[in-house]
Parts: C-alpha cells; sequence; structure tokens
C-alpha cells in the first residue's frame, strides 16, 4: 500500500455537484497509510454540504476496490467557497446572500433567522443585517430586543460591533431605535443606514452574511447592489397566487441585464398546515406545490418546502428559532441550508464572480 495507490484510487472519484475528480479538486489532504489502515481528509466546499455520506462511501469503495485489504478512515473538514476578492468593504465575507420576497407577510425574517443558525450549526460562520428598516424582526427572533452595540474607534474611524445571540452575529436599526419608535425616514436616509451597516460594522471574517430584505423592490434593494457584489439572492414565498406574482417581480428585478444577480432558489413557506397533534396530516391552506411551480416557471432550485405549525410562531416570539429544536420542522430548515449551501458552491465553481452596480438606476 502507499499514498500514490490511494491517490489513484481517490482520482476515481467524482465530487457529485462539481463533476470533477476529489483530486483534481484539490479535497484529498493529509493521506496516510499505516500498513493496512488507510486515513485521510476530505475539505468540503461547504459544512452544510447534503452530500457528504454520498462521497464518503464512494472514497470507501473506490480505495477498497484498489487496494482490498485497506481499512479506511475518512475526516470531514470544510472551506466555504467564495469569488469575493479581499477589498476594502467586506474584506473578510466570503459569500453574501440576500433573502427577498415580493411582498409581506411570507415569513422571509424568520426564515433568514433559521437559515442563519442551521448554518451555523453545520459549523458556518454566520451573520445578519436586518436590513428591513421600516420593520426590523432579527431583534425579537432572536430575543435582543433590548441589546445596544458598541462602538470601537480602529485607524481613526468608528465601527460597530455586532450582537452576537446563538452564535449569529446581527445588526439591525432595532438595536439603534426603540422598538416601538416608527422609522419616519425618506429612501435616502434609510439606503443610508444600510451602507453603515455594511462597511462600518466590524464583521471579521464570515462565511456566509445573510441580508434581510424589506419586502417589495425598493431603495434598499438597489443600494445592497450598488455598495456590494451579492454572491445570489433567495426568493421566499407562500403558494398563493399573489404571494408568487409579486415574488416574480422581485425576482425579475435581479434578473435586470443592468443588475444581474443570481437566483440560488425559492423557498416555499407555509407551504402546508399541520396541526401539532396530528403531524401526519398536511392541509394545503394557502394551495399546493406553488413554489414549486415557481421555480419550475423561472428554471430554478426550489431549496425547500417549510409548513406551517404553530411552533415556529411560538418560537419566534419567544427570540428561540425553531431551528434550534430537534423537531420535523427544524429537519425542514436543515435541508434549505443544505441545499442553499449546495447551490452556492455550485454558484462559485460554475459561475462568474457577481459585479457590483454601477449605473444608476
Amino acid at each position: 500500500m502507499s499514498n500514490e495507490l490511494v491517490i489513484k484510487a481517490l482520482s476515481r472519484v467524482i465530487e457529485p455537484d462539481l463533476k470533477k475528480d476529489l483530486v483534481s479538486l484539490n479535497m484529498v489532504k493529509d493521506i496516510v497509510v499505516n500498513g493496512n489502515a488507510v486515513s485521510f481528509t476530505i475539505v468540503l466546499t461547504t459544512p452544510a454540504c447534503p452530500l457528504k455520506e454520498k462521497i464518503r462511501q464512494d472514497c470507501v469503495e473506490a480505495v477498497v476496490a484498489e487496494l482490498p485489504a485497506a481499512q479506511v478512515t475518512i475526516q470531514f473538514t470544510a472551506e466555504v467557497t467564495s469569488l469575493r476578492n479581499s477589498g476594502p468593504i467586506l474584506p473578510g465575507v466570503k459569500n453574501i446572500i440576500a433573502i427577498a420576497s415580493g411582498k409581506g407577510g411570507v415569513g422571509k425574517s424568520t426564515v433568514t433567522a433559521n437559515l442563519a443558525l442551521a448554518l451555523s450549526k453545520a459549523g458556518a460562520t454566520v451573520g445578519i443585517i436586518d436590513a428591513d428598516i421600516y420593520g426590523p424582526s432579527q431583534p425579537i427572533l432572536f430575543d435582543v430586543e433590548d441589546a445596544h452595540p458598541r462602538v470601537v474607534k480602529e485607524d481613526d474611524k468608528n465601527l460597530i460591533i455586532p450582537i452576537l445571540q446563538y452564535g449569529i452575529k446581527l445588526i439591525s436599526i432595532g438595536f439603534l431605535a426603540s422598538g416601538e419608535t416608527a422609522v419616519v425616514w425618506r429612501g435616502p436616509m434609510a439606503s443610508s443606514a444600510l451602507r453603515q451597516f455594511i462597511t462600518d460594522v466590524k464583521w471579521e471574517e464570515l462565511d456566509y452574511l445573510l441580508i434581510d430584505l424589506p419586502p417589495g423592490t425598493s431603495d434598499i434593494h438597489l443600494t445592497l447592489v450598488q455598495t456590494v457584489p451579492v454572491t445570489g439572492v433567495i426568493m421566499v414565498t407562500t403558494p398563493q397566487k399573489v404571494a408568487m406574482a409579486d415574488a416574480q417581480k422581485g425576482l425579475n428585478m435581479f434578473r435586470q441585464p443592468q443588475i444581474n444577480v443570481p437566483i440560488l432558489g425559492v423557498v416555499e413557506n407555509m407551504a402546508w398546515f399541520t396541526p401539532e397533534e396530528l403531524p401526519d396530516h398536511k392541509y394545503y391552506i394557502f394551495g399546493k406545490d406553488g413554489g414549486q411551480a415557481f421555480a419550475e416557471k423561472n428554471q430554478i432550485p426550489l431549496l425547500g418546502q417549510i409548513p406551517l405549525v404553530q411552533g415556529i410562531r411560538e418560537s419566534g416570539d419567544a427570540g428561540r428559532p425553531k431551528v434550534l429544536d430537534n423537531d420535523i420542522t427544524a429537519e425542514a430548515f436543515k435541508m434549505v441550508a443544505e441545499q442553499t449551501a449546495q447551490q452556492i458552491a455550485l454558484r462559485n465553481a460554475g459561475m462568474e464572480a457577481t459585479k457590483r452596480v454601477e449605473i444608476k438606476v
């Protein structure tokens, strides 16, 4: 047995998403051969990889086919892919993901909070910018309504320290204004606040920075894509026809040639109602498979379907996102996180970096 034979075997293992072998992708590290014992590390493109067990099985089968007596041990680590060049704005952030919806009330902020925590539980470093200036929700969802961020001075610049809760870094206008105070600002003031959240917050190293956008298409959306190159957008909708019609407008905005931000997929929230006491029952009160139809129409992935259950509302009101529990709803959010991470890795492997929008729209 030798390292060369192990490499030869693993060069026949194809990464299911990227369609290239693990060796040429430089995903194989630290090969050790000691008698019949063979160990090595596979570097995944995301800690939330949904295909880890398939990769493990394919690696074991390939090595044993080449070396029948081998006893194979595989360790996994992850290095989240990125196309962002280190620059003055968010230099340590690998991927900027916008979470958008066409209309309000579809659960976009709830999806953002649970997606962030699901990615974090998988091992990623995650932050959230609550960009819904007029209706911030993240302080409530994370039970930090009374938090006030500190400010530090570095190189003659004042930087805001984001609030850390459940391992997620958070910034929101809700931390800077009373919870019952109405933010009565014109568009330029709201846009200025978003730019400050991007440029004047000490985010440090993050695998994913999620931007919880307000509903619709507004100054905030344009300010985001003009300030930073966005890795991709996730659309959130319910199966209801009116929600999907508005989601279509939001998607079309990001696909305009002068904006041109990749769409990572759609999350169908409130896909069906399930009573807590009847977990096997599904009632399609807002329509059935609307998100699937939306995905097929626009040729984008369906990242997941989230049921409407009372526990999601209760967990949001309590400031403890549902994904922190080990139940069927948490599993649904975990699946969304895995599919999202997979689509980001595919997007980074197969597409050019998103360019910051330069023109005025």
